[in-house]
């Protein structure tokens, strides 16, 4: 069965960052529901529906870079190359300080790269513009 809501797949494997990021998008009054993978491979089957799981279809995807099994720019690289998730917004949100992993993510057709800041205040107000657009303003293009 596929979802239709607004949902959201963040893939992040540091609980405690999983954690921040959960209370951060909810006190940014993000109420959608929250899909959470632990890794890259986690990821790719909730949106390809293998492994064992049900497909999802993510308003927007949260992706870490620094993952187990699947590091996070080969999740990217399998989203774009797939025809039925090619067009899915997928938001590079990770603490790495490496230019090249930018550049990389950019690369291969992320929609944008954000820094976890350090401080909650920051990470609230983040939440409260990824709420704004990528779930109030952007529209996605139809799926095939």
């Amino acid at each position: 069965m596929k979802s239709s809501s607004k949902n959201i797949l963040l893939v992040e494997d540091n609980q405690d960052d999983e954690l921040l990021t959960l209370r951060g998008l909810r006190q940014g009054n993000i109420i959608n529901k929250i899909i959470v993978a632990h890794d890259g491979q986690e990821a790719l089957d909730h949106l390809f529906g293998t492994g064992g799981r049900e497909k999802v279809e993510p308003t927007v995807v949260l992706l870490d870079l620094k993952l187990p099994k699947v590091d996070g720019l080969e999740v990217l690289r399998r989203i774009r190359a797939n025809e039925s998730t090619r067009k899915l917004p997928v938001v590079v949100l990770t603490s790495s300080t490496h230019e090249q992993d930018m550049v990389e993510s950019y690369k291969l057709g992320c929609n944008s790269y954000v820094r976890k800041p350090v401080d909650f205040d920051q990470f609230i107000e983040a939440a409260r513009q990824l709420k704004l657009y990528w779930l109030v303003l952007n529209e996605n293009p139809p799926t095939p």
